[in-house]
């Protein structure tokens, strides 16, 4: 498991390793904005749909209310599967 350390021979987590990691890499914005889109999709907590991103931000796509669409978990997953064989090819 990552940041993981040894304390008197016990694998301990190392949680302030792992806090300076997600926020040097922007992971917490990130996961912040991917709520927002989700609240502003009007999806709430234990909802098994998804907001998708229908221009993917890494292409200039917006968390904007008209970028963003609901759907299902099932379909988003194949959606990334098409863009990952995509990338892929293109390698």
């Amino acid at each position: 498991m990552p940041f993981m350390k040894k304390v008197n021979g016990r694998s301990v987590r190392d949680y302030t390793a792992e806090k300076e990691w997600d926020h040097k890499n922007g992971r917490l914005k990130d996961r912040a904005a991917r709520n927002k889109a989700r609240r502003e999709a009007g999806l709430k907590v234990g909802d098994p749909r998804v907001a998708d991103h229908i221009k993917e931000l890494d292409k200039g796509g917006s968390h904007s209310k008209s970028n963003v669409r609901v759907i299902s978990a099932k379909a988003n997953a194949q959606k990334e599967v098409r863009r990952k064989r995509k990338v892929k090819g293109n390698n």
